[in-house]
């Protein structure tokens, strides 16, 4: 590598010897080198000695390439190699990398008035959304709070929750990822996230069991009345160490658990228990929500009405922006008792961000992604039925739109998980142009999430990509 150590490998910042080409986000991949390559490890070694490792995987050893540029269903590395992304970036690409409408809103709010005061001094943009979003929620009339990430709405809906029920106690599920800061860490699921924190986690929160029917050993009616038996059972149950229930939270798809689509019937259960128990509903839809699964909201697909709806991700179209929708009435509870708010953010529906999701929500309409997102999850779950019978550690594939997974075995007759054949395959999938995401509560899902907008070519190569990724990889 040429340059002293933390000197800027050449061409790695700005990247004028990188030009875009043409058709660049409609594109079939373009492989120059072998990922990841060599300006890629350059970046990849400069920041694995700047950067902290709590919050990156190269601490691992991992060696991802570095993107250079995104548009469209492509991505570009720092190296010039043409990516399809599969994952639209955590899903936050729905209507695209770099969408132009959304660019533009960017631009000129930017223009215009590049911040605001967060919860002190509301800007435009700010107003405009907020109306937008009420309208448009499931529960009627709507009301809305703003945040930046996922982990903010969901901790601004359990905020909601416990002061309109007065009940702080929380059920959640664990199969459930709702995020890493401390309140939304204490409703995910995965242990080994929690393990360091317990001691500074609240002990207000209940696990139930949430419906996988791959993994149990019955009928998916069966699944899912197992898990509502086991929700009611903490629902009539002893409280948790810090008081009664007053709250259920749930992924109507849970999504980095491994896109597990719980069985017709669940939701519909739980919101009929919810009622029961006068406990609130609120649905964690950061990655589900704004067309991700072929409605609007993924609960649309079951026909109830969550009492909080938290929305993301795609909603900020590449901006950090975040939201809960609730019911205006259970909203209303939690309302200032001095001169200052009793919650608030210095970017707070951040005018650039607010503006990109305005632009966002206008292109979901206007080019029918919902719509969309409904016909292509038929075609990408009958290309990925199709791979999956020709290899049999492909143990089940499962979709609600386009949000849909691969789960690896290492036989179906056990149904064993095989996260040891996810790493071969990732590689060999980017080697063939396709970045995919690895996922699961065993670390055996090829999870996809692509943008709404990909082309049915692109969404053809990437299968066949995969399909060839486990072949070589003898799977």
């Amino acid at each position: 590598m040429a340059g002293a150590p933390d000197a800027p490998y050449p061409n790695t910042e700005g990247h004028p010897s990188l030009p875009e080409p043409a058709g660049f986000g409609m594109l079939l991949p373009r492989i120059l080198v072998p990922p990841p390559g060599p300006r890629s490890l350059a970046l990849a070694e400069r920041l694995v000695r700047s950067e902290a490792p709590a919050i990156s995987t190269l601490a691992n050893g991992d060696r991802p390439v570095v993107w250079h540029s995104a548009a469209g269903s492509n991505v570009m590395d720092v190296d010039g190699n043409v990516y399809i992304d599969t994952t639209a970036a955590f899903g936050v690409a729905s209507v695209g990398h770099r969408h132009p409408e959304v660019v533009r809103a960017v631009q000129e709010q930017a223009g215009r008035l590049l911040h605001g005061m967060g919860d002190f001094s509301p800007a435009e943009p700010r107003a405009a959304l907020a109306s937008r979003l009420a309208a448009m929620a499931p529960m009627q009339p709507a009301t809305v709070l703003f945040g930046l990430t996922g982990s903010d709405a969901v901790e601004l809906a359990l905020k909601v929750a416990a002061v309109a029920t007065g009940r702080p106690g929380v059920i959640a599920f664990d199969a459930a990822f709702h995020g890493q800061s401390y309140g939304a860490l204490a409703v995910t699921g995965r242990e080994h996230f929690r393990a360091a924190f317990a001691a500074q986690l609240g002990r207000h929160v209940l696990r139930a069991p949430y419906p996988y029917p791959y993994r149990f050993d019955g009928s998916p009616e069966d699944c899912a009345a197992a898990s509502l038996d086991a929700v009611e059972h903490l629902l009539a149950g002893p409280p948790p160490t810090s008081g009664p229930v007053g709250a259920v939270i749930v992924e109507p798809v849970a999504g980095r658990e491994g896109e597990i689509v719980p069985p017709p019937g669940f939701l519909r259960g739980l919101r009929a228990l919810c009622d029961q128990y006068d406990v609130l509903l609120i649905t964690d839809e950061v990655y589900t929500g704004l067309g991700r699964c072929g409605r609007v909201f993924a609960v649309e697909h079951e026909g109830i009405i969550p009492d909080l709806l938290c929305a993301g991700k795609a909603l900020g179209g590449g901006m950090p922006v975040s939201a809960v929708l609730g019911r205006a009435d259970v909203m209303a509870a939690w309302r200032p008792v001095t001169p200052e708010a009793p919650h608030a953010s210095t970017f707070l529906a951040h005018p650039v961000s607010a503006a990109a999701a305005l632009a966002v929500l206008d292109i979901i309409a206007t080019e029918q992604l919902v719509q969309r997102a409904a016909q292509c999850g038929h075609q990408l779950r009958g290309l990925l039925e199709h791979l999956a019978a020709r290899h049999p550690s492909a143990g089940q594939v499962r979709n609600l739109g386009m949000m849909a997974a691969i789960e690896l075995v290492r036989d179906r007759a056990t149904r064993a998980p095989a996260p040891e054949l996810i790493a071969p395959v990732l590689a060999a999938a980017l080697e063939r142009g396709v970045i995919l995401l690895p996922g699961g509560m065993h670390g055996n899902v090829l999870s996809f999430g692509p943008p709404l907008t990909i082309r049915e070519e692109q969404l053809e190569f990437a299968v066949n990509a995969i399909d060839e990724a486990l072949t070589v990889t003898g799977q």
